[in-house]
């Protein structure tokens, strides 16, 4: 082999013999023919214009290509396969189409350019069924089809397409193909099927550098850190040389956790093997150390590096707007904008997530029509951004009309509409985004979930929450120690502390996150002992409590009337945690004091803070001035409550109308009334709901719309019955309205509480528990008497309320009456 390339240096082959006639004799002999010739048809006119052809679309002169393709007077398949790869090269997918499409013939690298166009534009769908039309019309594809095929896939392709491109690989025999393997095993990856891609990595005969960084990078995606740092090791130990791809998948890996001593080893080792300055590497430093909150040292590494380039610029930018740093990323934002880097890839969905942050809309909306400009609008993460930013600025329809016309949407784009949604308070809304996503089949992702389980969470459906448990576990989600803390919050705020604390049990790394959603569940559900209790596991485990811990365990004290407890928290965290109180700890122990009448001390905190007290902590006084007949703070509190501009909340004004209602100064009460109504604040509708047979009932005070209205009725007059023999009396207080005690009573009956108590107990087993769930704070006379039904009916009932959790039993709760 050798000797025959020196001799044949310009790629001249000896491809045919031809008989030439001399005079009456015959010879044969070897005709020289240039390789290239042969591919072109042997035909030397076409190769030359090919030739051509090949060096504009190089050169990405697509204009120029064009205009040549068509002067040429004779073409071939080569000819248009050139052209349609230029099209591909600059993205022009219409053109490259409509060209592919009058091909009168096609190759398999006619198919293969038009599947790797969509396949590197983020459109798998559009390559998976050019691919199968390419099947159906007879072509075979080859190693390069099916590598290119598989590198496009992502989040959004289906199990089902993965398993059938497999089978095609067998059965066109590409098994022993290290690239289609190594693509296989990276999709297996992309499509949340780690256990496939992990044996049939082990079972790969041959393997190289970049099937290691596919495993790799699957495992650091999904959070199994551990197993990726085995594999590393695994590598190394093997003796295969890490790549660029190595050392970005090991520092991604690296961001994703708190230890950045070993970022740093990955870091020596790249400098060891002469791959720091190599500008993969390079940005990916950079992307660590700025995800660390180092983002000096990502500066200093920046300004070292021999060679920049619009990545490197966008990280830097996307580092310093991360730490909150927005000056400074515009500043680098506004060089950037004088280099020579393509626009189309400038940081825009960094500058939009900014102005989201900020809730800048005029910011958005100028980095909008830059984007726009450099058609960088198609890109998938500022069409992400965008979605994100009109949704965090309040203009739902813009957002919705932007996530419609996105042409590729992954999860991204759904998690930011489904999150924005549940921010809102629009958790129905939020579940079914979350469902037509699944309608398309997209994936999602650990955001996703936890948004998704705060409003089955906020609805209390428990149901629908069980089955993202399920979706969870299916997808290899439930190691992560996010998704075990928002499991754990979904079901203690469903009322369901059995299945959160056995959330909890099973996880098998815990950090402040998940002891901090254990602590808030015993706290929210109302048991103070089990809240402290955890509090002290947690330090014992060698933690520190961090501003939520003592949150929580300040709210245990507040629903039990715990002050000297309270106050001993309150004081730990300064003197021995050397931690500053934030607004919401002040509010609480405010709401500790009122409520216990240490009225005083409550005032005395308020004049020592460190800022102005806001709505939250004066309604918190005026809820206490009612309980404890406080009439001239009551007034107090109600007059800061009403300067306030910004007060929408009807809540002031109803308390302060029923304090002057109790003490019998009607006249008072409809002036606050009438106050009320001049501002334009309306009453919050109450309403409870109760969820059976995965359906959520919603009752109203005296609802007569539901199908089984009669039925409720009835049995809530039996009950009444039951509970007079128990010596229930109700509590008329509770109506304060100027109507005779009859009245009165009579519209008690018929709360919405009781209405969903009366459903359940209608439409469930005997003896099973029921879970009610209200927007509003209940009564007084509503807690008696559902204590009393439990008694009658002998079930446990919990009810959510505005304020915390009841759990009724056998006659009492766990509140202990203190509310």
């Amino acid at each position: 082999m050798g000797s025959s390339r020196a001799k044949n240096p310009w790629g001249v082959i000896r491809i045919f013999s031809k008989r030439f006639y001399c005079g009456f004799s015959e010879r044969i002999v070897d005709v020289p023919v240039d390789a290239r010739i042969v591919k072109t048809g042997f035909d030397p006119e076409i190769s030359r214009f090919n030739f051509k052809l090949k060096d504009l679309v190089r050169a990405n002169q697509i204009a120029k290509a064009r205009q040549l393709f068509d002067e040429m007077p004779y073409r071939n398949t080569s000819s248009v396969n050139m052209m349609v790869s230029g099209y591909v090269k600059s993205r022009n997918l219409f053109r490259a189409r409509e060209l592919f499409d009058s091909m009168f013939s096609r190759n398999e690298v006619s198919w293969t350019i038009m599947i790797g166009g969509y396949s590197q534009n983020n459109q798998p769908k559009e390559a998976f069924n050019l691919y199968t039309e390419m099947c159906r019309s007879g072509v075979k594809p080859d190693h390069i089809t099916f590598a290119t095929l598989l590198s496009g896939f992502d989040d959004t392709t289906t199990l089902k397409e993965v398993l059938q491109i497999h089978s095609h690989i067998i059965r066109f025999g590409f098994s022993a193909s290290l690239i289609v393997f190594n693509s296989l095993v990276d999709s297996y990856c992309k499509t949340c099927c780690l256990d496939v891609a992990s044996q049939l990595f082990s079972e790969m005969p041959t393997k190289d550098s970049v099937s290691f960084n596919v495993m790799i990078t699957g495992y650091t995606k999904y959070g199994f850190r551990e197993v990726a740092l085995k594999l590393f090791m695994q590598m190394r130990n093997m003796d295969f040389q890490p790549s660029g791809f190595t050392f970005a998948a090991m520092l991604g890996m690296s961001v994703g956790s708190e230890d950045v001593i070993f970022g740093q080893q990955i870091h020596g080792l790249a400098i060891k093997t002469s791959y720091v300055w190599d500008i993969f590497v390079a940005n990916a430093l950079l992307d660590f150390y700025s995800k660390h909150d180092y983002i000096d040292l990502a500066k200093n590494l920046f300004d070292e590096m021999p060679e920049l380039d619009g990545v490197s610029y966008n990280i830097i930018i996307t580092g310093y707007a991360w730490n909150g740093q927005y000056e400074k990323s515009f500043d680098l934002f506004k060089r950037l904008q004088g280099t020579s880097f393509d626009r189309k890839n400038f940081p825009f969905a960094t500058m939009l997530s900014v102005a989201a942050i900020e809730l800048n809309l005029s910011m958005g909306r100028q980095t909008h029509a830059q984007a726009v400009v450099t058609t960088a609008v198609s890109e998938v993460q500022v069409g992400n951004a965008l979605v994100d930013m009109y949704a965090k600025c309040e203009k739902f329809e813009d957002a919705n009309r932007i996530f419609a016309n996105l042409a590729y949407r992954n999860s991204v784009p759904w998690t930011a509409i489904i999150s924005i949604y549940v921010q809102k308070g629009f958790h129905e809304e939020a579940l079914k985004m979350f469902k037509e996503m699944n309608r398309e089949n997209v994936h999602g992702d650990q955001a996703t979930f936890a948004s998704t389980l705060k409003a089955s969470a906020n609805l209390a459906s428990v149901s629908l929450g069980k089955q993202l448990h399920s979706s969870v576990i299916r997808l290899g989600l439930l190691s992560s120690v996010f998704s075990g803390s928002v499991l754990v919050d979904m079901y203690a705020n469903c009322g369901s502390m059995k299945d959160a604390i056995e959330v909890f049990k099973e996880m098998p790394d815990r950090n402040i996150v998940c002891w901090n959603a254990l602590i808030s569940a015993y706290a929210q559900n109302g048991d103070a002992e089990a809240t402290f209790s955890s509090f002290a596991d947690m330090i014992e485990s060698g933690l520190y409590p961090d501003s939520v811990s003592f949150l929580s365990v300040l709210t245990a004290c507040s629903h039990r009337g715990l002050v000297e407890k309270a106050l001993w928290y309150f004081n730990s965290m300064t003197q021995v945690y050397k931690l500053d109180p934030r607004r919401k700890h002040y509010a609480t122990m405010i709401d500790v004091l009122c409520r216990s009448g240490r009225f005083n001390e409550a005032e005395n905190l308020i004049s020592e803070m460190p800022f102005e007290p806001d709505e939250v902590m004066w309604s918190s006084v005026l809820n206490s001035c009612r309980i404890h007949k406080n009439q001239d703070l009551a007034k107090k509190a109600a007059d800061q409550l009403f300067k306030m501009d910004a007060l929408r909340d009807a809540a002031a004004y109803v308390n302060m109308s029923n304090i002057y209602a109790e003490a019998g100064k009607w006249e008072n009460a409809a002036k606050v009334k009438k106050a009320m109504r001049e501002r334009g604040v309306k009453k919050v509708t109450a309403y409870s709901w109760v969820e059976i047979d995965h359906r959520v009932h919603v009752f109203t005070a005296n609802d007569r719309t539901h199908p089984q209205t009669e039925q409720i009725r009835r049995k809530i007059n039996s009950l009444v019955e039951l509970m007079d023999k128990e010596g229930y009396k109700p509590d008329t207080s509770c109506t304060l309205q100027n109507v005779d005690e009859e009245m009165k009573i009579e519209s008690l009956k018929y709360h919405s509480e009781r209405l969903s108590i009366a459903f359940a107990l209608i439409n469930t087993p005997e003896g099973s528990p029921i879970i009610i769930m209200k927007n509003l704070r209940a009564c007084v006379d509503c807690h008696a008497a559902i204590k009393v039904i439990s008694k009658i009916v002998g079930r446990e009932i919990t009810m959510r309320d505005s304020s915390r959790f009841h759990h009724f039993r056998d006659g009492s709760c766990s509140c202990g009456d203190y509310w």
